[in-house]
């Protein structure tokens, strides 16, 4: 019988690496996300790992006993998840550069946009009309029975239907 319970140390290194990378990830600073995206990196690594059960001999058919070889599932996922995390990484990297260039630092601004919306939300005003519901009283039903169906023969009004080449009426 395999024992499949986990290092209680390895559990809460990755509550800990996780809650980090999470609480990084929400700072407007962009060296801070990127230490936040390597947290989760690093977390989802040692999940995988840990999840992945105990380690057991190499999974090559005929070296060992079924149920004594290690599933190479985990390791496979720990090794996607690390390019994806060097990507991500890199990625960041070169969004702080470009920023510290542009800059001098790695802040991420608020948008004006989002400002405005943000303040017309707080009074609860829209930010624009929508032209297509409030400008007439149709219901959907009411305007999906007039709309026009192009494939239907002689849908658009003063266009004869298209035939085909060499078939007459």
């Amino acid at each position: 019988m395999i024992d499949m319970t986990p290092n209680l140390t390895l559990v809460v290194a990755i509550g800990v690496l996780f809650a980090a990378g999470v609480y990084l990830l929400l700072e407007r600073s962009l060296s801070r996300v990127l230490i936040g995206v390597i947290l989760l990196g690093n977390g989802a690594n040692l999940l995988f790992l840990v999840a992945g059960g105990r380690a057991g001999r190499p999974p090559i058919v005929g070296t060992a006993a079924e149920g004594q070889m290690s599933d190479p599932l985990p390791q496979a996922m720990v090794l996607t998840a690390i390019v994806i995390t060097l990507g991500m990484t890199a990625f960041l990297l070169a969004m702080a550069y470009r920023s510290w260039q542009l800059q001098r630092h790695d802040e991420v601004q608020d948008d004006v946009e989002d400002r405005r919306i943000a303040r017309l939300a707080a009074i609860d005003e829209r930010a624009v009309t929508d032209a297509d519901t409030e400008a007439t009283a149709q219901s959907l039903d009411e305007e999906a029975e007039e709309a026009r169906d192009e494939t239907d023969e002689g849908a658009v009004p003063g266009q004869e239907p298209r035939r085909e080449q060499g078939v007459t009426p």
